[in-house]
This record gives structure tokens, sequence and C-alpha cells, in this order.
């Protein structure tokens, strides 16, 4: 169970960290930590829930010395699934949308807003270029479960198919198994070098084993 006044308090830090300071006074934090943790705990979650966000938080503090703007990389993360629908392609552009409106609003500067924006645009590839410092934060943090230990990455995958429950099992292995494939057919995995050192061959082992276990796996209908 996710502790709620943890994430409202690590919301407000990282708000505070990022806000343009001006004469006027800035809107409470705490309205838009309510309405972010109410998005994160809709019904249709099993894996993109506050235990994720969590999670992600805690691998940026880990990764917080590569990134350039450690606060805009935890805004980032706490937007970047923040509209989720299972059966919809659009979720990472209107959670950017989401974090444009909303942030401006909360008192980031335009060039704040428009890096929490582009940041969780970017979670859709989770391939920042090789400059892009914040960007290589966030995505190592959001792919980190992949380097989960096996009972964990065995829940995970188990949580992503509740959440895909609508698709036909096979269609199911054949969508994950070319995603798989995808991330394994990458030179790299993880961009920081914490990343790369901590977590790659554990992230690999598992991807390749999950693939194995699809390839092998039998249809009950058939």
């Amino acid at each position: 169970m996710a502790d709620l006044d943890a994430l409202r308090l690590r919301w407000s830090r990282a708000l505070d960290g990022a806000r343009a300071a001006g004469p006027d006074p800035l809107p409470d934090a705490l309205p838009y930590a309510e309405d972010l943790l109410a998005r994160w705990q809709e019904p249709q979650r099993r894996y993109h829930t506050l235990t994720h966000l969590t999670e992600v938080l805690d691998h940026i503090d880990v990764l917080a010395e590569y990134a350039e703007d450690p606060d805009l990389v935890r805004l980032a993360a706490w937007f970047h699934d923040a509209v989720y629908l299972p059966d919809r392609s659009e979720n990472e552009e209107r959670s950017a949308r989401l974090a444009e409106r909303a942030l401006a609003e909360a008192g980031v500067s335009p060039d704040g807003t428009a890096e929490v924006a582009r940041l969780v645009r970017l979670t859709v590839t989770h391939a920042p270029e090789p400059a892009d410092a914040n960007g290589a934060v966030l995505s190592d943090a959001d792919l980190a479960i992949l380097a989960a230990p096996p009972s964990a990455y065995a829940a995970y995958t188990a949580e992503v198919r509740e959440e895909y429950h609508f698709v036909p099992n096979e269609a199911f292995r054949e969508g994950r198994s070319a995603i798989l494939r995808q991330l394994l057919d990458l030179p790299g995995l993880f961009r920081t070098p914490y990343g790369l050192r901590e977590w790659e061959a554990t992230a690999r082992y598992n991807l390749a084993a999950e693939l194995e276990m699809l390839s092998t796996t039998t249809d009950p209908a058939t």
C-alpha cells in the first residue's frame, strides 16, 4: 500500500524545487497532488499504479546525480502515466498536455513546464539522445522494473497482462513478444552509468526469459 502522505510531501518538495520565484503568491501545491493521486488510483490500472509511481520516484532519487534538474525529472515521473487507458495509444501525449496546463498554473516557469512535458513524451520511446541527462534518468527509472528480482518481475508481467485483459491471448503474446524483441535489440536498455552497471544484465536476462516463456506457451483454447 502506497504511503499517500509521503507521496504528497514528495510532490510538494519537487514542485517547490521547480517553481519560478516571483512577486505573486504561489498556488497551494496539495490540490495538484490530490488530482494526480486520484488519477494514479483509477480502477483500470494494475501495474501503472501508485506503487509504480513510488518506485520510479525512488529510482530517480538513486539516479539524481546524473540529472541536470532532478526536480523536473521527478515532476515528469508524476505526470508520465497520469492519463492512462490501456486501450488508448495517446496516453503519453494527453499526460504531457495535462502537465503543461497544471504546471504553468502551479508556478513552474515556461521552460521548466516545457521540459517536463518533453520528458513525459519521451516515455513513448525511452530513447533519449546521448546528451539528454534528464531524459536518461527518467527513462532508466521507468525501465528499472525490468531488472527486478524474479518474483517482482513475474508480478509486473502479470499486472501488465491484467491491464490488457481485453486483448486475446494470442494477440497479446505476439504484441508483447515484439516489444521484448525490440528491447533486446537495443545496444543498451539503460543510459546512466548506474543503470548500465547495476540493471542492464539482469534486465536482459528477465526479458529473454519472458520471451522464451511466451514462445512456448500455448493457448488453452487450442
